[in-house]
């Protein structure tokens, strides 16, 4: 199946996806895509690849097709879309085969509705499956967004994001920042295979001097990302930061960093024995750059512990006889799983009254949902 960039051959019309470790800003790049126009309107994170997919089996089967797309259909990722089921159903009965084929088939309708040029995908963990996305979306572009593990890390334990090992209630910074660098070095490995469709961003270069990242960026895709304009057409993060951090006062939020106050010097050494090889080697300096080279009995242990616990996970997912024995997913499911932002219309509801607020916030004071 050939999507619009397919057809016309160019990048200014290729599918976008923004991927990377969550709570890495993800979200805040992909409501900046959105806002500068040219891109669909879509305030969700599809999570087609890594979620919904895989517990539908293989969709050239019919069936399979049909209990994805009934499933999916009733959930808030069809309804924050604002497509007509008739608008899609025929093509996915008819025309999917595989993830690719359900999510080309649902953003290139939804860009032909709203006249848009393009669209993105926002699912940060899609990160791990890069080549299935290529494979299925050939002309698919890939910003993979990067941020200091020891905010990530910190961010994920305070969002209780992961779900620990049994014998633990929560899952600490160390944990978090474990699995950064696991998502981080998956990421740079496909994207060493996938030449010019790939590129890095560093949340804290876009957050301190967006102008200078949005031009890169901008050449990279072929599109205009004008920052004042960005800024004008304000959308999601862009227009409402988002933070796991306790905030006191907006004058004093920002997003880079946050490590150095939310994190003890006991629980910092651990963070930085355990993956200060990573920081220094993407850049971010380290409190006590003598712990870039530890590999004391116990720091060794948990990384090749946290490290297999991550593998056997994703391989749990990819197997075949548990993709038999586990239930399609129903909408319900998939609503306590996505992360929707379905506010959009009441935000324009309060603009038609006039009810004007303290407008976009600036993007050096934005936190990612991701």
């Amino acid at each position: 199946m050939m999507g619009l960039a397919e057809q016309v051959g160019e990048r200014s019309r290729s599918p976008v996806f923004v991927v990377g470790s969550p709570r890495s800003g993800t979200t805040l790049l992909y409501d900046m895509l959105l806002s500068a126009g040219g891109f669909a309107q879509y305030l969700g994170e599809s999570n087609i690849f890594n979620l919904v997919a895989p517990r539908f089996g293989d969709l050239s089967i019919r069936a399979n097709r049909e209990k994805m797309l009934n499933a999916w259909l009733g959930s808030r990722l069809f309804r924050v879309s604002g497509l007509e089921a008739h608008q899609i159903t025929e093509k996915i009965l008819n025309d999917c085969r595989n993830a690719g084929d359900f999510l080309r088939i649902v953003m290139d309708e939804l860009a032909r509705q709203q006249g848009a040029s393009r669209w993105a995908s926002n699912a940060p963990e899609e990160i791990l499956h890069v080549q299935r996305i290529k494979e299925t979306i050939p002309e698919a572009l890939f910003i993979h967004m990067i941020r200091d593990g020891r905010d990530v890390g910190v961010s994920l334990a305070e969002k209780h994001y992961l779900r620990p090992f049994p014998w633990k209630d929560r899952e600490t910074a160390e944990g978090a920042a474990l699995y950064w660098e696991w998502i981080v070095q998956k990421g740079r490995a496909a994207g060493a295979t996938l030449g010019k469709a790939y590129i890095e961003v560093r949340f804290e270069e876009l957050v301190s001097d967006p102008r200078t990242a949005l031009q890169c960026l901008s050449s990279f895709l072929d599109h205009d990302l004008d920052y004042d304009r960005i800024q004008r057409n304000a959308v999601g993060t862009v227009a409402r930061p988002n933070t796991s951090f306790k905030r006191k006062k907006a004058v004093d939020f920002n997003p880079v960093g946050r490590w150095k106050r939310q994190l003890t010097a006991e629980r910092l050494a651990n963070v930085e024995d355990l993956v200060g090889s990573t920081l220094a080697g993407l850049g971010y300096p380290l409190a006590d750059s003598a712990r870039a080279d530890c590999r004391t009995i116990g720091v060794v242990w948990n990384r090749i512990l946290y490290r297999q616990f991550f593998r056997m996970k994703q391989q749990w997912k990819k197997n075949r006889v548990v993709r038999f024995i586990r239930p399609p997913l129903t909408s319900q499911q998939i609503d306590e799983y996505v992360i929707v932002d379905d506010r959009k219309r009441k935000v324009e509801i309060v603009s038609e009254v006039g009810d004007q607020s303290s407008g976009p916030v600036p993007l050096k004071a934005a936190i990612p949902r991701s």
